[in-house]
């Protein structure tokens, strides 16, 4: 039997004006997605726990069928698990973004989205001059970053409140600076890392060229060392993630998936959804479990993006789920589940803990008649998980 999860990250939403006050994904070409909710199982879960933030990290833990209340940390110390940081008992992660700040306002969370290449170079040099023997930057991929804080027990770092800066674009910086205990230890770092930015000779082709330059570091998504059980010894499955970013790689680490890096995968709208379809059917020749995770709905939420966000759900369903369900169409010892992590609406511009639908079909799996895979139409189904951990557990096992 093979299982198969497929998650493009916020592709829910809210109504649109101008889409005569439908969704994105009611208004995007998407057969795939469709013929699954039509011949299978259609409903709604809640993947974010109430009292707990609606970010991807929660959400994911959710999907793959571990309750957030009981295993989250943060975001930072999953994340170090894919760089390969050995992170102490009491050591605590950050994550790192590289922003672009405009007098006291932050307006971009990505600094325009800046490469692999350019980023390592200002985290080289922000590590070497910020950093100390307690405190040091780690380079990831764009604008994702980690900053590692080596504590001692006086400093209780991971208490902070921290916004993520994709929560505040257009904000002030000042009424959104992280708060606590010890709180200006981050803060002063924050402030140091845009004189240093802002004057440094690596950075100043992107200062007089580029729109959003990377001139300042936000650290937020902190926590220490999780412990999970591992996936084969919950569910007695081996199996793998395929994904662009490192949450979602360190995530598959703890549990003990097969990571695989796939040529091409980007994490944004450039990323090679089919490439990633390719390589989950390569993992199931020999695994019994894949989950498959794509960025680019989220990023076009975040950046306000509309077609772009359209554009990205169409070709989910055409390059990843379409490629993956034509593979499995005439076998029978499969499922597949197709679900967003979260909402990421375009009017907002950030997440929210919405219950998300979510479409089953496989193996002893009977349709029920729904016309199509979209938020409004799962509305009508009675099949809905108050506590989104349950979901994997009722995929694999408790489908009758």
């Amino acid at each position: 039997m093979k299982y198969i999860v497929l998650v493009p990250d916020g592709m829910a939403d809210y109504p649109i004006k101008e889409l005569g006050e439908r969704t994105p994904l009611e208004v995007a070409r998407t057969p795939n997605m469709d013929f699954i909710a039509r011949h299978g199982r259609l409903g709604r879960i809640k993947t974010i726990p109430d009292k707990m933030s609606p970010a991807s990290d929660v959400a994911n833990i959710s999907i793959l069928g571990y309750d957030p209340k009981k295993f989250y940390t943060g975001r930072g110390p999953l994340e170090a698990v894919n760089l390969g940081i050995e992170l102490q008992e009491e050591d605590v992660a950050f994550r790192c973004n590289l922003v672009t700040v405009s007098q006291h306002t932050l307006i971009d969370y990505s600094a325009g989205h800046i490469s692999s290449k350019e980023a390592s170079i200002l985290i080289k040099h922000i590590d070497k001059s910020l950093g100390n023997n307690r405190i040091k930057f780690y380079a990831g991929i764009s604008y994702r970053h980690l900053m590692v804080v080596r504590q001692d027990t006086e400093e209780p770092l991971d208490k902070l409140v921290c916004k993520p800066p994709h929560d505040i674009i257009g904000q002030k910086i000042n009424k959104n600076l992280p708060k606590g205990r010890n709180a200006q230890v981050i803060i002063k770092l924050m402030q140091d890392s845009r004189k240093f930015l802002e004057s440094h000779e690596v950075n100043l082709v992107r200062i007089d060229l580029k729109e959003n330059p990377a001139n300042m570091i936000w650290l937020w998504g902190q926590g220490k060392k999780p412990s999970l059980p591992r996936f084969s010894e919950k569910y007695g499955l081996s199996g793998s993630v395929i994904s662009a970013v490192d949450l979602i790689k360190g995530l598959g680490r703890i549990l003990g998936l097969d990571v695989i890096n796939v040529k091409g995968a980007t994490g944004y709208y450039d990323t090679d959804y089919k490439a990633k379809a390719k390589a989950a059917l390569r993992s199931l020749e020999e695994n019994d479990f894949v989950f498959v995770h794509v960025e680019a709905t989220d990023e076009a939420g975040h950046n306000g993006d509309l077609r772009e966000k359209i554009t990205a759900i169409e070709r989910f369903d055409r390059l990843v789920v379409g490629t993956i369900l034509n593979a499995f169409k005439r076998k029978r010892n499969f499922r597949i589940l197709v679900l967003p992590d979260h909402a990421t609406p375009i009017s907002l511009r950030t997440h929210t803990a919405d219950a998300v639908c979510f479409a089953i079909f496989g193996k002893d799996i009977v349709g029920r008649g729904f016309l199509n895979y979209s938020e409004k139409e799962s509305q009508k189904s009675d099949l809905y998980f108050e506590n989104g951990h349950e979901l994997m557990e009722y995929f694999i096992r408790g489908i009758k």
